[in-house]
């Protein structure tokens, strides 16, 4: 991109362009301009074109601090309402994540509570939450349904999730979830609140512009395989696509069988096995690691990243910001986590909060620095990449651009 002026000009930066084989793609005093919300040039400052940088609209002098691509947080469960504390204390007693959603806890606690609040109440809930992820550096973010589960109630999670995006003036990514957990009124139907997901509820949200993708909880208290290809076929119909919620407590083959629909993605992981590995390899398919799932349900069965390294297949990190297992709000703790946690190094887990997250939402034009992308950008109070996942909280950010433009 050669435009004539710049709207915004960074100098002076320590660039972390998280592509190519380099750690970080680091590229030390370094500038980065910025024209109609897309990166329009980057490289060291001594190449910076003086004419032009003399005509940007706007020059930040960096000073050294580190610039990264805003965060991608490609798993959130953001939109809902009330909260699961009490289910935190009753974990840290003993009950287990499967005792608590048996006694009707867990997912449907969050049904009742978010049927019961209007668009506006639910709104009014979700936004501070989007705030304190958008002020930890995130520009893109992924919201889910799945706290209806009927059609009008999934609708206004999804209209408050676009909702959200512009108010704060960010992308938000849709994912419909309608095959969450069986609703207590479909206790003994279930077959038939399967196809209302799949033959009403899908075809009528898609239809009005609310979904981006189709998700579903692959589990032993969830839906069967069965039950979630069934959904597949269906969004395939509509050409959407897919994602899943696989292998958390158990390895029921659901990577395997995202995979075969070329997901997106497959998250969680902690009990995939080595033909779900080499299925998502060859699709392609993103392994979303959520690590503060894992450390709120205290879980000491680990994700094999190893595998997932020796295969190829690339590992995005997400906040999972949900109320029950994952009450999480900084998409930077997420990576210190997967750290810490999963021995990912801070080069794999900053590129898993960048540019395999943005694949794990089927989005090219971000997660990276480079001409032509999103100039969604993020300026830290840090020198250098690995700070990002080294400080354990605290406010690092100094200033968030997204396409070009502070936030």
């Amino acid at each position: 991109m050669n435009d004539a002026r710049w709207d915004l000009l960074l100098t002076h930066a320590t660039l972390a362009r998280m592509e190519g084989a380099a750690p970080f793609g680091l590229l030390p005093d370094a500038a980065l301009a910025c024209a109609g919300g897309r990166i329009a040039w980057l490289g060291p400052m001594a190449e910076l074109p003086a004419a032009q940088a003399a005509q940007a609209r706007r020059h930040v002098d960096l000073g050294g601090a580190l610039l990264t691509p805003g965060l991608v947080d490609c798993h959130t469960h953001l939109v809902f309402g009330g909260d699961r504390a009490r289910e935190f204390d009753l974990r840290l007693n003993g009950a287990s994540y499967e005792e608590i959603a048996r006694a009707g806890g867990g997912i449907v606690a969050s049904v009742r509570a978010t049927r019961e609040a209007d668009e506006d109440a639910l709104l009014a809930q979700s936004l501070p939450r989007a705030r304190a992820l958008l002020a930890d550096g995130v520009t893109t973010l992924e919201i889910k349904s799945g706290y209806g589960l009927e059609l009008e109630a999934e609708r206004r999670m999804l209209r408050v999730a676009r909702r959200i995006g512009t108010e704060l003036g960010i992308d938000v990514r849709t994912s419909f979830l309608g095959l969450h957990a069986l609703p207590p009124d479909y206790r003994d139907r279930r077959d038939d609140y399967v196809a209302l997901v799949c033959d009403t509820m899908l075809p009528a949200l898609a239809g009005e512009g609310l979904v981006d993708a189709v998700d579903a909880f692959c589990e032993g208290i969830g839906f069967s395989r069965a039950e979630t290809q069934r959904l597949f076929e269906r969004a395939r119909q509509l050409g959407l696509p897919v994602k899943l919620h696989a292998e958390q407590l158990s390895d029921l083959g659901g990577a395997a069988l995202v995979a075969s629909f070329d997901g997106l993605s497959a998250d969680h992981l902690e009990y995939l096995g080595n033909d779900g590995v080499a299925a998502m390899a060859r699709a392609g398919t993103v392994a979303v690691l959520l690590p503060g799932a894992f450390y709120a349900l205290r879980e000491t069965k680990l994700p094999p990243v190893a595998s997932l390294r020796g295969h190829g297949v690339p590992i995005a990190i997400a906040t999972d910001c949900n109320p029950g297992t994952s009450p999480l709000l900084s998409l930077r703790l997420a990576a210190n986590m997967a750290c810490t946690l999963f021995r990912l190094t801070p080069d794999e887990a900053l590129r898993g909060v960048t540019a395999n997250a943005a694949r794990a939402l089927g989005l090219a034009d971000r997660g990276t620095l480079a001409v032509g992308r999103r100039a969604d950008l993020v300026a830290w109070n840090a020198k250098q990449p690995a700070e990002l996942c080294y400080w354990i909280g605290g406010d690092l950010v100094r200033q968030v651009y997204v396409a070009g433009q502070p936030a």
